[in-house]
């Protein structure tokens, strides 16, 4: 299993992140094998579930993704255990949070009644 997840790492970075370990969007630098992400050279701590949603908003950068679309990324074929959606608002509330804190920007845009969307248009 190991190798498999390694292996499959691999060609999500080489697809999406054109060989290299890290994303780069405005200031954020997201180290995919570290599982950091940087601010001008300074830490940003964010939980694991925190850090997974930072990263599909990267790489789904201006795309509209729903609450179903986010937590099915987030929690696999378990997200249907619920009956609604809060525990992804409380997620993004937190992410959006630490990031306004660290580097000034709210680069998540709510779509009202549709979803959010990872975008540097204000």
């Amino acid at each position: 299993m190991e190798e498999l997840n390694a292996r499959v790492n691999a060609l999500i970075r080489r697809k999406d992140f054109k060989g290299s370990s890290s994303i780069t969007f405005a200031e954020i630098t997201v180290d995919t094998q570290a599982k950091e992400v940087l601010s001008d050279d300074k830490k940003i701590t964010l939980t694991k579930k925190e850090y997974e949603l930072l990263l599909y908003f990267i790489i789904n950068k201006n795309r509209l993704l729903s609450q179903q679309a986010i937590a099915e990324h987030l929690w696999g074929d378990n997200y249907d255990m619920n009956d609604n959606y809060n525990f992804v608002y409380m997620h993004i509330k937190n992410l959006r949070r630490k990031l306004i804190s660290s580097i000034g920007n709210d680069y998540i845009k709510t779509v009202y009644g549709m979803g959010y969307k990872w975008t540097a248009n204000q």
